[in-house]
């Protein structure tokens, strides 16, 4: 029996580590590392150990016996990664792959003293982070979000339908309680608190706070009411608080999505999955209801570029082979999209496409019955059309002036940082400028994620990212490179304190889950999540009484 991964693989490398026979590739060593959409396990030289599946934080790691559904395809996919790999013959017997050197990238000093580190953010980059400097050094750390809780991207960017992989916020939720930790969420960086004023406290900064706005289309009509980012609907069926439970209206037949990552696809599924089956999620409650009401039967999905360029996973669009209830339709409009499937290999994307409907999409024509996703490739938008909001979307390809009847537009084409008070930053590439991760220009200043190397990579990447930014922090520490802080230690909290009386500590993510399991009991769902600022405030402060 051997081990497979699959589709939740969030390619961080634990699994890499634990390997006793170095049967999993590719691995960071690799220059295929990081430009893969998984890892893979050699089916000839897995030993069946299962360390793998033991350490895989988002439970992607399963014996190849136990795959069902649409996870078997996942066993003939890590085979493929090995057969000729890099020109070489398959062999019949094991794969007995080579060891590299070890490689030792710091070399701290036996009396290195501890340090004081600010970490804003806490997503997996600014996790990622803080394991680095708990695990391999004696660094205190603070720990700092401006929402009341935590999470990030795992909370608030992953889709309801993906539990395992949320399950990364579990093996981070370890170090919130940890001696050598203190966290403050609720606290905004820029707001209650300057740069400076951070800096004073600390030996360094690290700012993992990702990239919250959005890329534009730049066409007429974008700012129609009905005209949404992918960011604000998923923080929307994600209940993230700052998004009003109102702020999708779902009143339409047809929804155009353009863009062609892997948001797209996630916007694209929960709009037409069954709400039935979401209910077992803990998508937000108003997106459930809104949801179940809806008329939506149909989704565009729009590429400018065809099949073969789009930038979604092969396993984000197998999934969607997968889903319950709704048909695949292959917009025949451009016969460069039919040629470009039907030329694909067998492993690459188009090629997942090659099985599904292909027609010459009739748009006069209202949706027809059934629930349905359309690719139309090679296809942008250039104008929303209505007066007092969307309701229909101008595209290129076909005939001139091709329109598609629409009442909801969704803009999937990319995140974008924002400026960090204080900081220098790069309107190109919506970056803060840095080497190795140290800000430049700025003394014990450090970025990590998005906001150092722009909004590409899932969660995985982010462990990479984050081990190139401590080191280049520890470097500057035992070069002396850091600035003793003006205050001590407690001095921070107190100054917190004074500016918020509404922080919530280490112990608030603990009580938020609490809370939200009890919820979700009450309604037959695993979960209910908090909505709003006021509820997340007051259960991260609640305090349980101890039992008589």
């Amino acid at each position: 029996m051997t081990y497979a991964i699959t589709q939740t693989c969030c390619s961080d490398a634990t699994c890499i580590a634990v390997c006793p026979v170095n049967c999993i590739h590719p691995t960071p060593e690799e220059r295929d590392f990081g430009s893969t959409e998984m890892l893979h396990i050699d089916p000839k030289s897995c030993i069946d150990c299962g360390a793998c599946a033991d350490a895989c934080p988002v439970d992607a790691i399963f014996p190849v016996e136990s795959l069902t559904g649409a996870l078997r395809e996942y066993e003939q996919i890590n085979a493929a990664y090995y057969e000729g790999r890099e020109g070489e013959p398959a062999v019949a017997g094991p794969n007995f792959h080579a060891w590299g050197e070890p490689v030792f990238g710091r070399s701290l000093p036996s009396d290195f003293a501890p340090i004081r580190v600010a970490v804003v953010g806490t997503g997996p980059a600014g996790m990622y982070a803080v394991e680095d400097l708990l695990l391999h050094t004696g660094a205190e750390v603070t720990l700092i979000d401006r929402l009341p809780v935590a999470g990030g991207l795992v909370r608030y960017g992953v889709a309801p339908d993906h539990p395992s992989t949320k399950k990364a916020q579990d093996a981070f939720a370890r170090f919130h309680a940890h001696p050598r930790v203190r966290m403050h969420l609720g606290l905004e960086v820029g707001g209650d608190v300057t740069h400076q004023e951070l800096a004073a406290h600390h030996h360094a900064v690290v700012y993992a706070v990702g990239a919250a706005a959005d890329r534009r289309l730049s066409v007429p009509g974008e700012d129609l009411p009905g005209s949404l980012s992918a960011r604000t609907f998923v923080a929307w069926y994600n209940a993230h608080p700052e998004v009003a439970p109102d702020a999708v209206d779902l009143s339409t037949e047809r929804v155009v999505l353009v863009g062609n990552g892997n948001v797209a696809l996630d916007a694209a599924r929960i709009l037409v999955s069954d709400p039935g089956a979401l209910a077992g999620s803990d998508i937000a409650g108003h997106a459930l209801e809104a949801l179940r009401s809806s008329p939506v039967r149909e989704v565009v999905v729009l590429g400018r570029r065809g099949p073969g360029e789009a930038a979604y996973t092969r396993s984000e669009l197998l999934a969607l082979t997968h889903l319950p209830g709704v048909e695949l339709v292959l917009d025949d409009h451009d016969p460069r999209t039919g040629a470009a499937v039907d030329a694909a290999a067998p492993g690459d994307k188009a090629a997942v496409l090659r099985g599904i409907r292909r027609e010459a999409v009739d748009w006069s024509a209202a949706p027809p019955e059934g629930r349905r996703i359309v690719f139309r490739f090679h296809s942008e938008p250039v104008e929303a059309r209505g007066e007092d909001r969307v309701r229909g979307i101008r595209v290129t390809g076909g005939p001139d002036g091709t329109e598609i009847p629409a009442g909801l537009l969704l803009r999937a084409v990319g995140y974008r940082g924002l400026p960090v008070a204080g900081l220098p930053f790069d309107e190109a590439t919506g970056t803060v400028p840095h080497e190795g991760g140290r800000v430049t220009g700025e003394r014990g200043t450090y970025v990590v994620g998005w906001i150092k190397r722009g909004p590409s990579g899932g969660i995985g990447a982010n462990r990479t990212c984050a081990e190139d930014t401590v080191t280049t922090l520890l470097a500057d520490a035992v070069a002396g490179r850091l600035v003793e802080p003006e205050h001590g230690p407690k001095a921070f909290r107190r100054l917190a304190r004074r500016r918020n009386r509404r922080l919530v500590d280490a112990r608030g993510p603990a009580e938020i889950d609490r809370a939200e399991l009890a919820r979700g009991r009450l309604e037959g769902r695993p979960r209910v999540k908090l909505a709003t600022l006021p509820e997340l405030v007051a259960a991260g402060r609640a305090r349980r009484r101890p039992v008589r």
